[in-house]
């Protein structure tokens, strides 16, 4: 397969930018390309596990990763709202109020252990996530492009940690499991100790200006066949029409992993998706946007068997008109 030198080259930056943050996320590479695929089709990720298997590490990498500004934000059952976004404090010497913006005004926003917040917290992301702006005072402030939330958490079941809701979920284009490392990559990890290869010594790969055209290089380059668009359409709509399922995929998943499929389509060289691209990133993109019944959870029911469900019983698309 012949592709153009311009998609070449947004293979070799894609390419690049995988083998900076796999310094410190030893053999984790499949989770490594889906979190930079989250980041180019310009989504928020949220990373899922138990402690110490590299969560905060896989965010601190991608954000070191790219010149861009980033900030992070520690989150904890005591802090406010405004410690997130901002707040306006009084002038003296105008006797006027003075707009002071949060940690949120960043290209790349870190937030660590985001389930241990308090949901009223957790809700002042939901503006920003999905409109990328900040609403204080009646006036509205527009966060710089790209903007992109990393959060990190915790599984619901540990002790001191709250269920997201399930709108600020829907937010996230991805949800993805970062697992313990195999024995070769544990022992890479503690070498790693010894030679201080940390995310402290990650440089950047690629400008921020660099990282704006490989997301505009997606969305104008790669096609999508109506029949893919159907396909995706029939996924999101049979996840709603199970008897075990209390909310289904929204819309807003569809577009995600129509997104998602896009950049796996232009990682892999193609400027077209197939119905592979949909398959490898649907598990990633609607999993975390299921919400089974009472019932179906105490039967062990999951949502990744959902979808799995859909992949299976949703016809593919055999031929694609380009």
């Amino acid at each position: 397969m012949s592709t153009s030198p311009e998609m070449q080259g947004f293979v070799e930056q894609f390419d690049r930018l995988v083998a900076n943050v796999s310094r410190v996320m030893h053999g984790k590479d499949q989770v490594v390309r889906a979190a930079v695929g989250c980041v180019l089709a310009e989504g928020h990720l949220l990373i899922e596990d138990v402690p110490g298997v590299g969560k905060t590490s896989l965010a601190r990498a991608i954000a070191a990763s790219v010149a861009l500004t980033w900030n992070r934000i520690q989150f904890t059952p005591d802090l406010l709202p405004t410690d997130v976004t901002g707040v306006s404090v009084f002038d003296q010497k105008t006797t006027t109020f003075t707009f002071r913006p949060g940690p949120v005004f960043s290209n790349i926003v870190l937030g660590d252990e985001i389930n241990r917040a308090s949901p009223k917290t957790q809700s002042a992301l939901l503006e920003v996530m999905q409109e990328r702006t900040v609403t204080a005072d009646a006036t509205v402030y527009r966060v710089p492009r790209p903007f992109i939330v990393v959060a990190t958490q915790n599984p619901i079941d540990l002790e001191g940690t709250y269920v997201l809701p399930e709108a600020q979920l829907d937010r996230f284009l991805m949800r993805i499991e970062v697992g313990y490392p195999g024995p070769e990559a544990e022992a890479q990890v503690l070498r790693s100790e010894k030679d201080e290869a940390t995310v402290s010594t990650l440089s950047p790969v690629m400008t921020g200006q660099e990282l704006l055209e490989m997301i505009e290089f997606v969305k104008r380059s790669v096609e999508v066949a109506p029949a893919i668009e159907n396909y995706i359409v029939s996924l999101c709509a049979h996840t709603r029409g199970l008897p075990e399922v209390r909310l289904g995929v929204s819309p807003r998943g569809g577009i995600a992993l129509l997104r998602a499929a896009r950049v796996a389509a232009a990682a892999a060289g193609r400027s077209y998706v197939t119905p592979d691209d949909v398959k490898a990133m649907a598990q990633a993109t609607l999993a975390h946007r299921v919400i089974l019944r009472p019932d179906a959870e105490v039967q062990g029911r999951t949502p990744a068997e959902i979808v799995a469900r859909a992949l299976q019983a949703v016809p593919v698309p055999r031929t694609l008109v380009r």
